[in-house]
């Protein structure tokens, strides 16, 4: 039976790399080619492959569903839980975690901190937080495709928070491309005047920016260059949770040694 299974999973498999022959699917599976038929008709009943009109067989619409119904799935704050405690204790500041959710983004977890700029801080789990006034909103912007970005932000009526609050589209364009080719955003006072915070972007499996994680303090406790100070931390803590959530990054490419 696991045999079985795992023939099965194989035929899915090559399914998606690349259109499938009965006769092919036959050799992959062991089986006669009226057997191997039987199976293929009953994935295809389930949309795990699809027959074209060649004839041969292609992976289906149904595994994609799945796929996506189990990342909608996972509970962000569940995985995210511990490295958000762990690196409020290794750096003293609130750490935010907020996602995209709809229309909006989100605060879906905060960890306070005990010092006294936890009490003055506005933000609460399930706020809703600017898409622009914040370095959260503008990771998450950051890497959104164009159409998306474009729909978010098509009603946004860009009110001065602050002296530092970026109050046009193109500003802004101009502090996202910033902000993706580093990987990492600020918030130098932009929504309220005393509040400094940085930001990193959280990654699914397929690499997609679906939430950001945040240093914030107010400006007595730590200034924008001393919470900067902790961007490694907070880099790591980010990729931690991508991590958790099936997140692989790319092998970086070692340069050859120079030949002497």
């Amino acid at each position: 039976m696991a045999q079985a299974i795992q023939r099965a999973i194989n035929l899915i498999r090559l399914s998606a790399e690349h259109p499938l022959s009965l006769a092919e699917a036959s050799d992959v599976l062991g089986v006669h080619k009226s057997t191997a038929l039987r199976i293929l008709q009953t994935l295809e009943a389930a949309r795990f492959v699809r027959k074209t009109g060649a004839g041969t067989y292609v992976f289906g619409s149904g595994l994609i569903e799945l796929s996506e119904l189990a990342l909608g799935s996972m509970d962000l704050r569940q995985f995210a839980s511990g490295h958000l405690r762990q690196l409020q204790r290794q750096t003293g500041h609130t750490v935010h975690l907020a996602q995209l959710t709809g229309d909006e983004i989100v605060y879906v977890d905060k960890v306070d901190s005990p010092a006294f700029d936890a009490v003055k801080l506005p933000s609460r789990i399930g706020r809703a937080v600017s898409i622009y006034a914040s370095a959260v909103g503008k990771v998450i912007l950051a890497y959104l495709s164009r159409e998306e970005r474009d729909r978010l932000l098509a009603h946004v009526s860009f009110e001065r928070y602050t002296a530092t609050t970026f109050t046009d589209r193109d500003s802004l364009e101009a502090e996202l491309t910033r902000v993706a080719e580093r990987g990492w955003a600020l918030d130098d006072g932009e929504h309220d005047a005393y509040v400094m915070c940085v930001a990193t972007p959280v990654r699914d499996s397929r690499g997609k920016v679906i939430a950001a994680v945040s240093l914030t303090a107010i400006e007595v406790i730590a200034t924008l260059d001393q919470l900067k100070e902790k961007l490694p931390l907070l880099l790591e803590t980010s990729a931690l949770i991508s991590q958790e959530l099936g997140f692989t990054p790319e092998p970086v490419a070692v340069p050859a040694p120079p030949v002497s």
